[in-house]
């Protein structure tokens, strides 16, 4: 049985990948690819850029870098470890009421 963290992560994926009507949150494994061929949901640039910033926002981590970013990114079970290993010393709980919705990007100008 998966965990809640990675539950909410699958459901944050579905969501900012724009896969809602394609894919069920409840199917993804938690070690299934998110990018590449053999993968369901076939994350792009903007998506990983959006899933990314919605980690950010939810848990408090940041991903820095274009090559950490695929290796953080290429499962649930990785964006849990990197969340979890942010975690380290101290809870780390994200904000409920805003998991699942989709990122919000607004202009400087």
């Amino acid at each position: 049985m998966d965990d809640l963290l990675e539950q909410q992560l699958k459901q944050l994926l579905i969501r900012e990948c724009d896969k809602e009507d394609d894919i069920d949150w409840q199917s993804i494994a938690d070690d299934e690819p998110l990018f590449g061929a053999k993968s369901r949901i076939a994350m792009d640039s903007l998506d990983a850029l959006q899933v990314s910033l919605a980690l950010q926002q939810h848990y408090g981590v940041r991903i820095e870098g274009a090559k950490d970013g695929r290796k953080i990114l290429a499962s649930i079970a990785s964006i849990a470890a990197f969340i979890r290993s942010g975690a380290e010393g101290g809870e780390l709980e994200p904000d409920q009421a805003k998991v699942g919705e989709k990122a919000q990007f607004t202009s400087s100008k």
